[in-house]
């Protein structure tokens, strides 16, 4: 059954890679719209690099919105260190033609949870929980209306990647996933603990080189450009792709286990800012609140990025 999910995003190469993964996977899910965050690069970026890879799909007449952009209660960092001053360096991509929509993206969320039926529409948050958060707030009754939120942001084992406790998305907007992770919605959450076994090896690189148009081809440059840093930094053999777990999750969530515990966040200390700290051994009675998935069958997840980006 298809699913309909609003993908949030603040692109970022591996947030292009779930775009591109959705957009070719209409039997699976239907991307009602696209919401750009500040995050990885600030949101006047984030909402152009939305639509230039709606353009690299050949999906142009997918709705993209711009919303938030800072944190709620913090000032923006970002992440150019990792993605390059446009957050999509690599490929070298036209600037896209399809417009913006006048919408903001705060209330394409509360709109469309408001007019779809209720328990219908997936969020998939790939960046910081500000726009998500927003919404919550401004629109409590939505919330109920959210079948579920499909995440990627956190750590537990592999601890920080920001700080030496926080993860990128959680970090920059703690207060956000404060609000989200508390809210009661149903919560899956794509960890660097999973995510860090997504490395796009070389010969997985290859063969997104391989494919035949353009698609494979910036695919594949955009993660030569993003492993450099991974690769340096942690001495893999490439570059954790950890925002398409998100969508392969709900195409195929048999690639992904995980387990259903109490996960909180962190919003008091300035040493662990933005830490997920996650019940895994279940040595509180804090009642579970999400599935925090801890391991995936990488092969699978790339064979099925390769097979879905061959589409397009």
């Amino acid at each position: 059954m298809t699913r309909n999910i609003i993908i949030d995003t603040d692109p970022g190469q591996d947030d292009a890679v779930a775009i591109l993964l959705a957009l070719a996977s209409p039997e699976d899910v239907e991307v009602l719209g696209i919401t750009a965050v500040a995050g990885n690069v600030p949101l006047e970026l984030t909402a152009k690099n939305a639509r230039i890879v709606c353009e690299l799909a050949g999906k142009s007449e997918t709705p993209v919105f711009a919303g938030c952009d800072r944190p709620l209660r913090r000032d923006l960092v970002t992440a150019e260190y990792v993605h390059g001053k446009t957050g999509l360096d690599g490929p070298d991509l036209p600037d896209p033609t399809m417009p913006l929509q006048d919408q903001n993206a705060v209330d394409f969320i509360i709109e469309t949870l408001r007019a779809e039926p209720s328990g219908t529409v997936t969020l998939c948050p790939l960046g910081p929980l500000t726009n998500i958060a927003t919404a919550f707030e401004r629109a409590p009754d939505i919330i109920e209306r959210v079948q579920e939120i499909v995440l990627m942001g956190g750590a537990y084992f592999e601890v920080g990647n920001v700080t030496p406790a926080a993860e990128f998305n959680i970090y920059v907007d703690p207060q956000a996933a404060d609000i989200v992770f508390t809210s009661g919605v149903p919560l899956v959450v794509m960890p660097l603990d999973v995510t860090h076994k997504a490395l796009v090896t070389k010969p997985r690189n290859d063969a997104f080189r391989a494919l035949p148009g353009d698609v494979g081809h910036a695919v594949a440059e955009m993660t030569d450009f993003f492993e450099r840093f991974d690769i340096h930094k942690y001495g893999s053999e490439g570059a954790p792709l950890h925002d398409p777990t998100v969508i392969a999750y709900l195409i195929r969530p048999d690639l992904f286990t995980g387990r259903h515990i109490n996960v909180q966040i962190e919003t008091t200390s300035e040493l662990t800012m933005g830490m997920t700290v996650a019940d895994w051994w279940g040595v509180t009675d804090h009642a579970p609140n999400a599935m925090f998935i801890g391991d995936l069958d990488a092969d699978g997840f790339f064979a099925l990025l390769t097979e879905r980006i061959a589409r397009l």
